[in-house]
């Protein structure tokens, strides 16, 4: 029996386990690690604090002593996606990293995309380049990695200047691990420096280049996510006790881990992740933008495939606000310690309240928006307060509108493959609560399936990714070893309302976006 060494740093922090060659976890550990929220939408995490989470977790798994460490295979990471680390020569981080939810480079973005004549903000000629040759534009909420480079290059001179290489979180812990910095056809992405019109010779392209204005000697090479980087290096093995010439695969980002961990692989077959931000993806056969809704198809980390790529601000972090801010605030209002069974008791609440919260209606857009609108200056709330509301619909009407929210997205996600979807597979952090799943069900009007330890979803799909790079897996074997834990079928009895509420949803938001703009703009 031979197994992958799986690393899964997510925004929470990482967690690492022991996999086998057919997707089965037999043991993980998990860490967490801070996220610092600073001022005009700045989110940074430090890289060190990622490196010493690992080794703890990597220690704690190994001190179980469940398998030989002659019998690991190789190792694979996935990690959140859009992040950018600035490192030296020596690949040493010049500074924190930059992750996903960081919109600093919003202004960057808007002067770069500017012109004589717009669609969306969008110069028609930069436009008609970009999707072209990308499949996709960069958004306007200045969340892509190329935004934050910009950011860099004209609000921090001094790193950009300094800078050898920009990398994806992937990309530095993989560089971390062999010495070589490179990003995979699908990490490389959010840059829009790359032609992908051709999924099996993808490259930088130096009109886009020229057109990001950045350079290209501050980029890693390109390889394919199955591709092996090459062996660990021998201090960082006697590091992190393990032992030498390991094989590191290319890896991908979190968001094509968890399309692979979800099972649902063949093309148009989707999945739901519900995490701290959640997405609605499906792999498909060809190259295709909307920009309206900023979603567009991307290179997977499967050779020569597609994947939708959408992305849900806050889903989990929903419940995370709730608990930290509402619920059980470290302050002076508290009425006691944060319970280390927040979440289940959150369940238990939303399962036994009515459908619908009493009308209320939460919206989840804590920290703006990318799909299926791109609005970095949304935020949430709840709507239709009234003084016979109770704490429990407040709790039930946070899992209602990540729901909403999800729906609204469906909407686009059909429209873009051209045709309904009937059932979706359900997996993350989120998608272990049933009454969740039950949520989604009812309000979507589609069968949800909850794949089976559903949190270790992009942990599985990293070591798929390194089964198949080794020649020990194929398609087909994903979908066989993928098990289904539940299937919650919708109830009609929830249609009408749901129907209601949902359109009043999408609603508050059309005629209420230019307030939130004047709220909300960079002073």
């Amino acid at each position: 029996m031979r197994y992958i060494l799986a690393i899964d740093l997510g925004t929470s922090g990482p967690k690492v386990a022991l996999v086998t060659m057919q997707g089965e976890v037999i043991a993980h550990e998990f860490e967490a690690t801070p996220t610092l929220l600073l001022p005009n939408g700045g989110a940074e995490q430090r890289p060190a604090d990622w490196w010493s989470a690992i080794k703890m977790t990597l220690a704690r798994l190994l001190d179980r002593r469940l398998i030989s460490l002659n019998d690991l295979a190789a190792i694979s990471c996935t990690t959140q996606w859009a992040g950018t680390v600035a490192i030296d020569q020596k690949l040493q981080p010049l500074m924190n990293a930059i992750v996903w939810m960081d919109a600093r480079g919003a202004p960057y973005i808007d002067r770069l995309a500017a012109g004589t004549i717009t669609i969306q903000g969008y110069d028609l000629w930069k436009m008609f380049t970009w999707l072209r040759l990308t499949g996709g534009v960069p958004t306007h909420s200045g969340k892509d990695s190329l935004a934050h480079i910009l950011y860099l290059k004209h609000a921090v001179p001094d790193v950009y200047r300094a800078a050898y290489k920009f990398l994806e979180p992937k990309d530095y812990l993989n560089a971390r691990l062999t010495g070589r910095c490179a990003a995979s056809y699908d990490s490389i992405t959010l840059h829009w420096v790359t032609d992908n019109r051709r999924i099996d010779r993808i490259d930088y392209d130096r009109r886009l280049l020229k057109l990001a204005q950045i350079d290209r000697d501050k980029l890693p090479d390109l390889c394919r996510a199955i591709d092996i980087l090459g062996p660990i290096q021998s201090q960082v093995a006697d590091e992190l006790g393990l032992p030498h010439d390991i094989p590191v695969i290319g890896g991908t980002p979190d968001i094509f881990s968890a399309a692979i961990g979800s099972g649902a692989v063949r093309d148009y077959e989707t999945h739901l992740y519900l995490g701290t931000s959640s997405w609605l993806d499906c792999h498909v056969p060809y190259k295709k933008a909307d920009v309206l809704h900023n979603m567009a198809s991307l290179p997977s980390a499967l050779p020569g495939r597609y994947l939708l790529g959408t992305e849900q601000e806050c889903a989990g972090n929903c419940l995370n606000y709730l608990r930290d801010n509402l619920i059980y605030p470290a302050d002076e209002l508290a009425n006691g310690a944060l319970p280390p069974n927040g979440y289940q008791y959150f369940d238990r609440v939303a399962e036994k309240t009515a459908p619908g919260s009493g009308q209320v209606i939460f919206l989840p857009w804590l920290y703006g928006e990318r799909t299926p609108i791109d609005d970095p200056l949304v935020r949430g709330g709840f709507f239709n307060l009234a003084l016979r509301t109770t704490r429990e619909q407040l709790v039930r009407a946070v899992f209602e509108g990540v729901a909403f929210n999800s729906r609204w997205l469906l909407k686009y996600v059909e429209q873009f493959i051209g045709r309904r979807v009937t059932a979706i597979n359900a997996v993350g952090g989120g998608a272990k609560s049933d009454v969740w799943c039950q949520i989604h069900a009812d309000v979507l009007q589609r069968t949800i399936r909850q794949v089976k330890d559903p949190w270790l979803a992009s942990l599985r799909g990293a070591a798929w990714l390194a089964a198949l790079a080794l020649g020990q897996a194929s398609i087909d074997d994903i979908v066989q070893h993928t098990p289904i834990a539940y299937t919650f079928e919708p109830n009609l009895d929830h249609r009408q309302l749901y129907d209601e509420l949902f359109a009043e949803f999408v609603n508050i938001y059309q005629r209420n976006k230019s307030i939130y703009a004047r709220l909300n703009r960079v002073r």
